[in-house]
């Protein structure tokens, strides 16, 4: 019997059509393939580079890459049979085909749709992750662009939005592309990633760090009590 994909009524994606009403049932656990695995990450690599020759050369790139980032962030990431969908070798091509008409079709940008429809006949939407992965890293290193990870204990203000980016593009100067997350154990203050480089003002990192030293003093003196004790 067909099963209906919990949540998705719930999300307030603009460009989602409607939910789709069913997909087929799928029982077994599947685990999705991402980025840090070598193969998922060169084939993310391969099909980025295809579908940003295409928007570029129709000048969609940031529409297509704004769908494809609600599709993985919250079609993907709130539906587990929907990510069971398109990651089973038991679902036939043409039944991915049809469950990407029925949540897409007519309201996500043609080009999308049809690439999406091109790794369903490939059997690669498993990888999809993996794909907008490469493809948002591809088009940020073409602009010039530089993505940086905020994180905070709540929601960003637009004036405290605006005024981090504009701190972070005058001591990067690029142009910045955020990402905010919301964390509640971000205690006070923000966690910024650029790259590898994480920059840590919260209140909670600050308490960890006297709580490494606090720690290290305390097993420095057990020592030295142990070596007198030993010497005694």
């Amino acid at each position: 019997m067909p099963l209906k994909i919990p949540g998705l009524k719930a999300l307030k994606s603009k460009f989602f059509r409607r939910p789709p009403a069913e997909i087929p049932e799928v029982s077994e656990s599947v685990s999705q393939p991402t980025a840090l695995d070598v193969g998922a990450e060169q084939l993310g690599k391969t099909y980025a580079r295809a579908l940003l020759g295409a928007t570029q050369a129709e000048g969609s790139t940031d529409q297509v890459i704004n769908e494809l980032n609600e599709l993985c962030d919250e079609a993907l990431a709130n539906s587990d049979q929907l990510r069971a969908a398109f990651a089973s070798p038991r679902i036939d091509a043409s039944e991915k085909c049809r469950v990407l008409d029925r949540l897409l079709g007519g309201s996500a940008h043609p080009t999308l749709l049809k690439f999406l429809k091109v790794m369903a006949n490939r059997h690669r939407l498993a990888h999809v992750n993996a794909v907008r992965d490469a493809v948002v890293k591809l088009h940020d290193e073409a602009t010039g662009r530089l993505a940086v990870e905020i994180r905070t204990a709540v929601p960003m203000t637009d004036d405290l939005r605006g005024s981090v980016t504009h701190q972070l593009n005058m001591h990067f100067g690029k142009e910045i592309r955020l990402k905010e997350i919301v964390d509640p154990s971000v205690i006070g203050g923000t966690v910024i990633r650029v790259g590898d480089t994480v920059f840590d003002s919260s209140v909670a990192s600050r308490l960890d760090k006297v709580g490494r030293v606090a720690a290290s003093g305390f097993a420095r003196q057990l020592i030295e009590k142990s070596e007198q004790f030993v010497g005694n």
